[in-house]
């Protein structure tokens, strides 16, 4: 699989704290990537950095072949989807009208939207199972359905690159199946996905690969069978991991935790 974003030696620093250091890795095409880690470990950092939301102290990003620096805002904006970690927007505005703002780079400023987008949107809503509350304002919704709408705004974009920042965390379990589902389904159209969890084995289950960050910096990179093996899974979290048989894929996965 081609890498539709790749990071080569990327260090950021937040002032005289550095967040990245050194830090190569890339998110393919067709995949889904899981990006783990303790609190503070650059998580969101990572995603910001990609964005070109945060300078970087040193190195380089491309995304889809072309360095970061080189994109103008507005196309990058129709290649590479984002949402933020959080679902506090409590804001008196149709749902409908939140997830609208995702089909924003396709259209010339202030004009009305098209039918694709309206067609967009719809199916957006429909997939995250936020159709029934799209007329309904956003400071009127519970925190899950306001992140299922974010959800869908992010996807409406059909962007070719799709980076989440704790989608699930205030969803239900079933809604976390739901979202991890339709991460996979957005890889499965050609899209590099790449999520930050804090569930492992969530993460372990629908990811096809995972990257482990510890204090800015990559602790460990490929499957998850190996990029949270019981050494890494030691040394960065200070767990330990009962592992069963997943008897979808046939993978031993992670079930449950003990400090060690």
């Amino acid at each position: 699989m081609s890498a539709a974003v790749l990071l080569k030696n990327v260090s950021l620093c937040y002032g005289a704290r550095a967040a990245l250091s050194d830090v190569s890795l890339r998110f393919a095409a067709g995949a889904v990537t899981g990006i783990v880690g303790p609190n503070g470990a650059g998580k969101t950092s990572l995603l910001r950095a990609v964005l070109g939301l945060q300078p970087l102290t040193g190195g380089a990003i491309s995304i889809l072949n072309k360095p970061l620096a080189d994109w103008p805002r507005e196309e990058l904006a129709r290649n590479l989807a984002y949402l933020p970690q959080g679902g506090e927007a409590k804001w008196p505005m149709l749902a409908q009208d939140v997830a609208m703002l995702g089909r924003l780079p396709h259209r010339a400023s202030f004009s009305a939207p098209l039918a694709s987008d309206r067609l967009a949107v719809r199916e957006a809503l429909t997939r995250c199972d936020a159709a029934a509350f799209a007329r309904r304002r956003m400071d009127e919704l519970s925190t899950g359905e306001r992140a299922r709408v974010l959800f869908a705004r992010a996807l409406a974009t059909g962007a070719p690159v799709l980076l989440a920042d704790e989608p699930a965390a205030f969803l239900d379990p079933s809604h976390q199946l739901r979202l991890m589902e339709l991460l996979r389904e957005e890889a499965r159209r050609g899209a590099a996905v790449a999520v930050t969890l804090h569930d492992l084995p969530l993460a372990a289950r629908h990811c096809d690969e995972i990257v482990v960050l510890h204090e800015g910096r990559v602790a460990a990179d490929g499957a998850p069978a190996a990029a949270l093996s019981d050494e890494a899974l030691a040394r960065v979290f200070g767990i330990a991991a009962l592992r069963v048989r997943d008897p979808e894929n046939g993978r031993d996965t992670l079930a449950s935790f003990r400090r060690v």
